[in-house]
């Protein structure tokens, strides 16, 4: 199964590991590892993860208070968000 980031998903995704690179260098790769491992858990089993809303299921990130917000379309999977467990909650549901 495929996958694909819609541009505010993937810049969220690049912004995070940058502040995570800044926090510790190294810790940017680690989050990016635990993304990519999530989005492989996923793809794996896209109807497995909690339903949030009609459109959208979420997958957590181990280790890091993120969660990959995605919705399957077509035979593969949107990823709508890189969301952080405790900022701007449900920022991403206007989301298409």
């Amino acid at each position: 199964m495929s996958y694909q980031f819609l541009a505010e998903a993937l810049k969220e995704f690049e912004n995070a590991a940058a502040w995570y690179e800044q926090q510790r260098p190294g810790l940017g790769a680690e989050f990016v590892q635990a993304v990519d491992s999530a989005i492989g858990r996923l793809i794996a089993h896209p109807e497995s993860w909690p339903i949030i809303d009609a459109r959208f299921r979420r997958c957590p990130v181990a280790v890091f208070p993120y969660d990959v917000v995605f919705g399957v379309r077509d035979g593969g999977v949107l990823i709508f968000a890189i969301a952080h467990h405790h900022r701007k909650p449900d920022f991403w549901l206007s989301r298409k």
